[in-house]
């Protein structure tokens, strides 16, 4: 495996993927969604981090929307599983599948 030396904010990996960031932010709020290390928290300030994802962070976060995609029965299932929040639910289970 090789070593992590770089990460990338959550809010530039929801512009990699065309996503919304409430909706990734909701995802890797439970760091058991991802593999063990992919989910990185950067100090930023005296008492204020922001999430950060590794490259295999990044693509198992792509591989696991894509997956959920397939249908929207499958999307809205997904966002049920995974969001907590009916607002970020709402608002991006009508956007249109990829």
């Amino acid at each position: 495996m090789a070593e992590t030396t770089y990460v990338c904010l959550l809010s530039h990996v929801a512009s990699l993927l065309g996503e919304e960031l409430d909706l990734l932010e909701a995802i890797v709020s439970n760091d058991d969604n991802l593999t063990y290390g992919n989910i990185v928290s950067v100090q930023v300030g005296q008492d204020n981090y922001q999430t950060a994802l590794t490259d295999d962070g990044i693509d198992e976060l792509r591989d696991m929307l894509m997956s959920a995609r397939v249908s929207i029965e499958q999307w809205h299932s997904f966002l049920e599983d995974f969001v907590d929040d009916p607002d970020i639910i709402e608002r991006v289970k009508n956007i249109p599948l990829r």
